[in-house]
């Protein structure tokens, strides 16, 4: 098959056009859905309301010329790697659209356990009584948690994307939430504070990324989600901007990546999403041997710390969360039964 103008190609003649090409691409298994997805995109641009249903109902219906081109040129971005989310520059997570750049970590379903702890233990404390604090980026650029294999320690992306999670969890107890810390550690598009925010609307929270340019998309994305008057932005590495101050909920993403699972690592995330925000050291614990200590010293007796960690790496976070006098630790798996958030509680 040879590729056709684009110029007044039918919808139809476009997607087939992208599929042809994006078959060629690192995820040919998905070229059909990549290209229905960066055509939609265009359409979405000057109609949000437009869908998928809108584009097979207009499966035969001609697109204007630049379209085409643009529709080439999205296309070609997308065939060496470069993920949908960036090219888009939106994903979802925990029911929530976000707003993300090469600047930051693409959000992954992942973390959305760790937010659903954290709502839990929120409605644990007492109305009135708490502090939480999420802590963006220690490293730079806040983050989230990707979807990673079984057999990898590392971050692997999910091609298709945050998918949005939901929460059962009652939340009548939990209107005294007063200051929430993001470590959105490699992305900081301020998922997890935004969405926590969302969800426990009397709280308020601190998002702290060491990613000047993190920030700025956190900040953008807690105004179009509405929750800019709950979240304190502060930059700085891990909880050093609060030092001195104490939370009831400390939560936090790390870059957890050993730098020797780099070649494992899916093209999107290897080639395109920032380095500062997916490794830590040799062995992917070199952010967590820092942070932990600081996450005692800030909660406050009864406090929590949660944290996302990478594939096999719960025993060792167990012997640092004991070794800085954390007890109650228990780990959260995530959908494919890997240990994903470790929860620990400062007696």
């Amino acid at each position: 098959m040879q590729p056709t103008s684009f110029s007044r190609a039918k919808i139809r003649a476009l997607i087939a056009e992208g599929e042809y090409s994006l078959a060629e691409g690192p995820h040919p298994e998905r070229a059909r859905l990549d290209a229905e997805a960066l055509l939609l995109h265009l359409f979405r641009r000057s109609n949000p309301e437009r869908n998928r249903a809108w584009l097979i109902a207009h499966w035969n219906s001609p697109s204007m010329p630049k379209v085409g081109a643009e529709m080439r040129a999205l296309v070609a971005r997308r065939r060496v790697g470069e993920p949908i989310q960036y090219i888009t520059g939106e994903t979802e997570f925990y029911g929530l659209t976000f707003r993300v750049t090469p600047d930051v970590l693409i959000p992954r379903p992942e973390t959305e356990h760790l937010v659903e702890k954290a709502i839990e233990l929120a409605a644990s404390f007492p109305a009135g009584s708490i502090q939480a604090a999420e802590e963006v980026d220690p490293e730079g650029g806040g983050g989230f948690n990707p979807r990673i294999k079984p057999t990898e320690s590392s971050r692997a992306l999910a091609p298709e994307g945050s998918l949005s999670g939901s929460s059962t969890v009652n939340l009548k107890s939990s209107a005294g939430l007063k200051a929430v810390r993001i470590a959105d550690v490699g992305a900081g598009s301020g998922c997890i504070a935004v969405a926590l925010a969302h969800h426990l609307p009397q709280a308020q929270f601190t998002a702290i990324d060491l990613s000047a340019a993190a920030l700025v998309i956190a900040r953008q994305n807690a105004d179009r989600n509405g929750v800019s008057s709950q979240i304190r932005f502060l930059q700085g590495d891990l909880l050093t901007p609060v030092a001195g101050e104490q939370f009831e909920i400390v939560v936090s993403n790390p870059p957890y990546v050993p730098l020797a699972d780099r070649a494992t690592l899916a093209v999107e995330v290897r080639d395109h999403e920032p380095a500062l925000a997916l490794f830590a050291g040799p062995d992917g614990l070199e952010i967590c041997r820092r942070f932990i200590p600081q996450a005692f010293a800030g909660l406050a007796p009864g406090g929590f710390l949660l944290l996302e960690i990478g594939y096999g790496q719960s025993q060792a976070i167990a012997a640092l969360l004991a070794a800085s006098g954390f007890g109650r630790i228990e780990f959260l798996p995530d959908l494919q039964s890997i240990p994903r958030v470790a929860c620990a509680r400062r007696p």
